[in-house]
């Protein structure tokens, strides 16, 4: 029996209460504009800074998700683990590579929505608890995601703010990323997989059911993976690969195709909370923030930044937290604007709303019916949270 282990095929229709709140968000946004807490001229100016942002999440979500129906993600995580040979310790570090690469190259949100799902049936299919996998992909969906504009919708504002190309980008983070990882897979060996049985029994080959859509998400996959290593502008190539896989599931696969595909409640979230952001920031928010990072480009400053969007990024969410630093910090403090970059991606880690990477990863656990035991979370993420930013703002520092 072939099954379809990536994302449902018919999702409910009826919306859920984070749905409702996202809706919410862009209401008061909006609100915000038409009263004039937010003048319609800034109003304008963020719309025209985040349209492109926009058009790029759309479409690599819709690739992402087209390649998860068309099974890739199964293909190679069960590969990954008859690959591992029933070894626990190959079957982690395999797996830690797995969502890394995800991450990296595919977005954080890929592989919270996509990937959880994918990794758990694997977990069941070799007889393994869930968890440990389940706690790889959201934390290296949040820890993994600094290396490429690509991988973080906060990653590529503060590319433009700091005017990198994508390769120069990758660059400056090559060793924080380095550093994340390292950090991230040690304490996922000590706190989750330590304690799985050395050995389990590989699982059967796992073979797509439409072997074409399944060559031509691959395909689509490696040309964007490609485009972006080879400099070619992220928005052309993610638009160019999703409108290339969409028309080969109108030609093979059309029943796959909906309009669930659209990411509308991503694209929801991202506006709103720019409005939001924007009007809050006008009234006080950014006197705060610039309190509590400063204007220092040296050690002090980096470190501050870092430390406070981490704070402030488990407290409310990391792209808020984001984009009240960045408003704050001048434009030549590029190596500062790096430090809140990573303290908003590394360290969002200890609350379940501190990114909507975790949200969504959470809602599939649940969907999966993988109970998330949160006191044991909490506890193991912020240990990790607070080394992990210690050695990314190091590596930061010393790169």
């Amino acid at each position: 029996m072939q099954v379809q282990e990536g994302a449902a095929k018919h999702p409910a229709r009826r919306l859920a209460l984070l749905d409702w709140l996202r809706i919410g968000l862009l209401a008061v946004g909006l609100l915000a504009v038409a009263v004039g807490l937010l003048p319609w001229r800034d109003a304008r100016a963020t719309g025209e800074r985040i349209l492109p942002l926009l058009v790029f999440l759309g479409a690599v979500i819709v690739l992402a998700e087209l390649a998860a129906r068309a099974q890739v993600f199964d293909v190679i995580a069960v590969r990954l683990t008859i690959l591992a040979r029933g070894h626990n310790a190959v079957l982690f570090l395999l797996a830690v590579l797995f969502a890394t690469l995800t991450t990296t190259f595919l977005n954080l949100d890929t592989t919270a929505v996509l990937l959880t799902p994918v990794m758990i049936a694997t977990a069941r299919r070799a007889g393994l608890a869930p968890l440990p996998l389940a706690m790889t992909t959201v934390w290296l969906a949040n820890t993994a995601s600094l290396l490429l504009p690509v991988s973080n919708l906060t990653n590529l504002l503060a590319m433009n703010r700091v005017r990198l190309e994508p390769l120069e980008f990758a660059a400056r983070m090559a060793l924080p990323q380095a550093a994340a990882v390292v950090v991230v897979a040690a304490s996922l060996w000590v706190f989750y997989w330590r304690r799985n049985p050395a050995r389990y029994e590989p699982p059967a080959p796992f073979r797509p059911h439409n072997r074409v859509v399944f060559l031509a998400a691959s395909a689509a996959c490696a040309v964007f993976i490609a485009g972006i290593v080879v400099g070619l502008s992220i928005y052309v190539v993610s638009a160019v690969c999703a409108a290339g896989l969409v028309v080969a599931f109108l030609v093979f696969d059309r029943g796959e195709l909906s309009w669930s595909l659209v990411p509308w409640r991503l694209l929801v979230f991202v506006t709103g909370l720019f409005l939001v952001v924007d009007t809050v920031g006008r009234h006080g928010l950014s006197d705060w923030m610039s309190t509590l990072i400063g204007t220092d480009p040296g050690t002090e400053g980096v470190v501050r930044a870092a430390a406070t969007g981490g704070a402030l990024s488990n407290v409310l969410n990391n792209l808020p937290a984001y984009v009240a630093g960045e408003a704050v910090i001048p434009t030549g403090n590029h190596t500062q604007l790096l430090g809140l970059l990573i303290g908003t991606n590394v360290a969002p880690l200890i609350t379940p709303w501190a990114s909507l990477a975790t949200l969504l990863w959470a809602e599939r656990c649940r969907a999966a019916g993988v109970s998330v035991p949160w006191p044991r979370f909490v506890a193991t993420s912020a240990v990790t949270a607070v080394v992990v930013l210690a050695a990314t703002v190091a590596a930061l520092l010393v790169s």
